[in-house]
């Protein structure tokens, strides 16, 4: 039998495979290739040591537990632990509004489960997080995006937004934001707008999905902590729901997340999580617990976020060098990338393939877009290459610039 289109769902018909891991295909294809695409953590950075001799003490066999189903809210020492991070982001969490979720998308999936119906409105940021998008449109909702200045949303753009949604009779559940380093953008929300947000919040009677990964990872440019401040912190009648990780601190392989929020939310999701997993992984949550608790996390911020402002120095200056006729960005003040806007004729479709044939690769940046646009956009990720690979690349990424830019306008001139 070749044909089981009648036999799938509706959803099953509309899911689309992650332009970011499309590139993984190209990975293995080119093994010379320089790869800014997906966003991953240092690998030379992982606490290896700490992690091993977590794990050998934990794998004795002394404690039965460690290897068996555990509790689908999480390990509570582990919810625990990070009931008092909350707290040190100034954000009021008890354990019991706490739940634990293999990786911050597990989290993403189980809240659209939840809380969107099809053709529910979820406002998104534009550009916003590819995962979010394809969470939130697999369960049939459909995407409306805001858009962005330099320093995050426009609230001009969200009043027009809203004035046209609310005349077209259409039900708006949430607005989704990445305040802190967004990914793609980079952009780190004032702390102005983000009070301005939770306001416009309550007086439009919405929910705020608050995604913070990369709050720990400001760069020496970040004046305090106030800069980083979740919009939950602000957060009195129970509007924001709130997901962080480990992933991006101490190793994503753990697949160790949460989500902080109203036990009413948290109830729907603890039984949407029982039909998923039942439990997520017994081990890979004591260790994190452990690794917390030894001081494991507090030693490796520092280090990391050295070590990325390093490379995003590196990037920047080189940019500078080969590309700043060609490109525009902003630098970032945290996190894992460079948001680039390329310049007239160019789009970053065509410039992909060019860049292929040139050894390096990237996201284009309309995977990032709920509307269609984006196409002279293109994020790239210094988090995992080594400096001297993200040299290469963007002389790489520079040759394929001039040569794309050539053929655009030769493209240009033979139409007219």
């Amino acid at each position: 039998m070749n044909d089981y289109g009648r036999f799938f769902s509706t959803n099953a018909g509309t899911m689309r495979e992650s332009a970011i891991r499309q590139m993984g295909a190209v990975l293995a294809q080119v093994p010379d290739i320089v790869s800014f695409a997906p966003g991953y953590p240092a690998e030379d950075e992982f606490p290896w040591r700490a992690c091993a001799d977590v794990a050998a003490e934990l794998l004795k066999g002394a404690d039965g537990s460690v290897l068996q189903y555990g509790p689908t809210r999480g390990y509570k020492p582990l919810r625990e632990v990070i009931a008092g991070l909350m707290a040190q982001r100034t954000v009021a969490a008890s354990v019991d509004r706490l739940l634990v979720t293999s990786g911050s998308q597990q989290g993403l999936d189980l809240l659209a489960r939840v809380l969107l119906d099809p053709g529910d409105v979820a406002l998104v940021e534009l550009p916003s997080y590819t995962g979010a998008i394809t969470a939130f449109r697999n369960v049939g909702a459909s995407l409306v995006g805001v858009r962005q200045d330099d320093d995050g949303i426009d609230f001009d753009h969200l009043a027009h937004v809203w004035t046209t949604l609310r005349h077209e009779g259409r039900r708006v559940k949430f607005i989704y934001v990445v305040p802190n380093f967004q990914n793609p953008s980079g952009s780190l929300l004032p702390l102005e707008r983000r009070r301005r947000l939770l306001e416009w919040a309550r007086a439009h009677d919405v929910l705020v999905i608050e995604d913070d990964p990369y709050r720990d990872l400001y760069f020496s440019n970040v004046p305090g902590p106030e800069s980083t401040r979740p919009i939950a912190a602000d957060d009195d009648e129970g509007r924001v729901i709130y997901l962080s990780s480990f992933s991006k601190t101490l190793a994503p392989g753990f697949r160790v997340a949460w989500i902080s929020g109203p036990e009413p939310v948290l109830a729907k999701i603890e039984l949407a999580k029982q039909a998923a997993d039942l439990c997520t992984g017994g081990l890979d949550q004591r260790i994190v617990h452990e690794a917390c608790r030894r001081g494991v996390l507090d030693a490796q911020l520092p280090r990391l976020r050295a070590h990325y402002e390093r490379k995003c120095d590196v990037m920047s200056a080189a940019l500078g060098r080969r590309l700043a006729d060609s490109v525009r960005w902003v630098r970032p003040r945290g996190g894992f990338f460079l948001w680039l806007e390329l310049r007239e004729p160019l789009r970053s479709e065509t410039l992909l393939s060019v860049a292929r044939a040139h050894g390096v690769i990237f996201v284009m940046g309309s995977a990032f877009f709920v509307n269609g646009e984006g196409h002279r956009h293109l994020r790239l990720s210094f988090s995992a290459p080594a400096p001297d690979r993200i040299e290469l690349g963007i002389e790489r990424l520079g040759a394929a610039v001039t040569a794309a830019s050539s053929e655009a306008v030769q493209g240009v001139e033979s139409i007219s």
